[in-house]
């Protein structure tokens, strides 16, 4: 569990079917710039959290939890790059939850997890060029950019550069 001011990162349950589905699975603005299509039914979803919470069990990916309502309003996750350099495996936020500093809560939250529970020297950040509160997110971090890759999006075929990041960490 990685806790922040406002959140708590956590493993799934299937119970989060319907609050993660209804906050973050449902709506397009939330799949917009991820590698995932949107969950259409309540069916769905509930095969989706299964699938979740089974890949959770060998990976280091969280829901992410509002402190204050208990809600499902995202997730995040780390994996390992190589010995003391870890990256971030995806942030997403449903819509509502945007805008509030949760991304920012979330970035910082993984790159002390890493440090902590890895002794991590380096992190690594990407996202694509278009989705400008997320460039944003890692300059206030402090990430250089150290490189952009065109891509090409499985779901729609349109093109988009992708922006790599890393972060040395202090010791």
């Amino acid at each position: 569990m990685i806790e922040t001011d406002d959140l708590i990162l956590d493993k799934a349950v299937f119970e989060d079917w319907r609050g993660i589905y209804q906050n973050v699975w449902s709506r397009p603005e939330s799949a917009r710039y991820m590698l995932w299509k949107v969950t259409e039914s309540e069916s769905e979803a509930r095969i989706r959290i299964r699938k979740t919470i089974e890949f959770q069990k060998n990976h280091d990916t969280y829901l992410v939890y509002e402190k204050k309502s208990g809600e499902p309003v995202g997730f995040a996750g780390v994996e390992k790059l190589s010995d003391r350099v870890y990256q971030e495996a995806g942030i997403c936020l449903g819509p509502d939850y945007v805008g509030r500093g949760f991304g920012k809560q979330i970035l910082s939250g993984l790159i002390a997890y890493c440090r902590k529970a890895f002794g991590a020297e380096e992190f690594h950040y990407s996202t694509r060029e278009e989705n400008e509160a997320s460039v944003k997110l890692a300059c206030s971090l402090g990430f250089e950019r150290v490189s952009s890759e065109v891509k090409v999006d499985g779901r729609d075929g349109h093109s988009y550069h992708l922006l790599k990041y890393r972060l040395k960490l202090k010791k």
